[in-house]
């Protein structure tokens, strides 16, 4: 995967959330071999550093020919862009285009306060 580049926050001191949202988003189903279509969210609330737009475009079509699940990628996602940036908080929501009468969507969750990651259903 090509490394996501960064950015200094430019405020610091406050506390405010970044969203994202990738509407073209685009996969394999490792098992069918069909491309997957989704709108991927990523919202955070930064520390020192914030994820530089083009960089991230970058980053998501590398799974255009990826096969992988949507629980998988997901979470995957999750893990490169804390890597890269070391947010306080951050959520990836990957929303899947409809296949044989049914949507997913699935929810992830960071927090370096380990005890606000409990996913609420």
């Amino acid at each position: 995967m090509k490394e996501l580049e960064t950015f200094p926050n430019p405020s610091p001191n406050r506390r405010y959330i970044v969203e994202h949202i990738n509407s073209e988003f685009t996969s394999v189903c490792p098992i069918t071999g069909l491309p997957d279509f989704g709108t991927i969210t990523v919202r955070y609330i930064p520390n020192e550093i914030c994820i530089e737009l083009k960089s991230l475009k970058y980053y998501f079509l590398e799974y255009r020919n990826q096969g992988i699940f949507y629980e998988d990628v997901t979470n995957k996602i999750l893990d490169d862009l804390v890597a890269a940036c070391d947010p306080l908080e951050m959520e990836i929501i990957s929303e899947w285009s409809t296949r044989g009468g049914m949507n997913s969507i699935i929810t992830v969750k960071y927090s370096k306060d380990k005890n606000n990651q409990d996913i609420k259903l």
